[in-house]
């Protein structure tokens, strides 16, 4: 159809409706619209509170979706990492990704690192560290680079997580900034927010854990302070 016999066809439509006419696009005046202030997100009342109720928040939430959670200074991950592994009856041993924040978990000999590299699929236990985590949800916010690999949240079975308490924000608008502010150049190909481990109820309506993923999530939360140190 025509642009002429569309335009006619509307400005009848509009005419029966009793609307004005729509103003034409060649006049300056008509073209010109008002700047728009952008609409705040309406934020729930879960998401906010002092930093020491949204840290317990994130634990009461990660664990009600089925993950675990463990606190530790910043000193004493690799221990954490290794009495979570001893717990659970696994071998003390993981994959860690070439991450600094990383550094040092198998120091003294706590557990033993197979590499630092990429998992692959035959990977048991997979160490990752969080850029977030969400207090509203129990989420962790997982960003993909060169020493963070997007294949950690998904091929090895058992998946710990080291997470500073003082990246724990209030609700997922929350998470985002966080998010922007560590890329400021773009953000990362593959962004991952994961609450408990893998599950569906798609078989027989029966909830099945690790099905197209880990089916342990764990979490290392340090107690870093204020100042964001350690890990």
């Amino acid at each position: 159809m025509s642009s002429p016999a569309r335009e006619s066809i509307l400005s009848n439509i509009r005419a029966a409706l009793g609307r004005p006419a729509e103003p034409d696009p060649t006049d300056d005046a008509g073209a010109a619209e008002p700047a728009r202030s952008p609409v705040a997100p309406v934020i729930p009342a879960i998401a906010h509170g002092t930093h020491a109720e949204l840290v317990a928040r994130f634990i009461t939430n990660a664990e009600a979706a089925a993950a675990t959670v463990s606190r530790c200074a910043p000193g004493d991950v690799g221990d954490a990492v290794a009495q979570y592994l001893a717990g659970i009856g696994l071998p003390l041993r993981a994959m860690v990704p070439p991450d600094p924040r990383l550094d040092g978990l198998d120091r003294d000999s706590r557990f033993t690192l197979d590499r630092r590299a990429a998992p692959t699929a035959d990977d048991t236990v997979g160490i990752a560290h969080a850029l977030a985590g969400i207090a509203e949800t129990g989420t962790i916010l997982m960003a993909s680079g060169p020493a963070s690999p997007a294949t950690l949240n998904v091929l090895p079975e058992t998946h710990i997580v080291v997470l500073r308490a003082s990246d724990i924000v209030g609700g997922l608008e929350d998470g985002w900034s966080r998010l922007r502010h560590a890329h400021p150049d773009g953000l990362p190909r593959t962004v991952h927010m994961i609450t408990g481990p893998s599950r569906t109820g798609d078989i027989e309506q029966t909830l099945q854990l690790g099905a197209h993923g880990p089916r342990q999530l764990h979490v290392v939360l340090v107690d870093d302070g204020a100042d964001g140190q350690g890990a």
